[in-house]
C-alpha cells in the first residue's frame, strides 16, 4: 500500500512542481498543467499519459491501474489505485506524467 506521504514525496521531487487544490482533491502542477492528482477519500491518483504508455502502465495490472472513465480515459488520464499498486510502478507512472506535461512533444 502506498501511503499520501510517498505520493506526495514522488511528486514533489520533480523540479518546479507546484500543489495546489483542484475541486476536492490536490493537484501536482508543472507550468500550471495537472500532471497527477490525489484523492484522499478513494485512495487514488490520477496520472495523465499519452496513449501508449497509458496502455503499456494498463497492461502491467489492470485492477491497479486503468483508464478514467468517459473521455477522459481517452485523453490519457489513468486511474491507479494507491492500495495495490507497487511503489515501482507508482513512482514510474509519475514520472512519465511528469515528463507528458512538462515536455510535450511537438505535433
Amino acid at each position: 500500500m502506498i501511503s499520501e506521504s510517498t505520493l506526495f514525496t514522488v511528486a514533489h521531487s520533480f523540479p518546479n512542481v507546484t500543489e495546489e487544490p483542484h475541486f476536492d482533491k490536490t493537484s501536482f502542477r508543472v507550468k500550471k498543467k495537472i500532471f497527477a492528482t490525489y484523492d484522499a477519500k478513494a485512495n487514488t491518483a490520477c496520472v495523465k499519459l499519452n496513449a501508449i504508455d497509458q496502455d503499456v502502465f494498463v497492461s502491467t495490472n489492470r485492477s491497479s491501474i486503468y483508464p478514467a472513465t468517459g473521455k477522459w480515459g481517452a485523453q490519457g488520464w489513468t486511474m491507479i489505485e494507491l492500495k495495490t499498486v507497487h511503489s515501482d510502478v507508482l513512482t514510474d507512472a509519475l514520472t512519465t506524467a511528469y515528463h507528458t506535461v512538462a515536455h510535450p512533444s511537438k505535433p
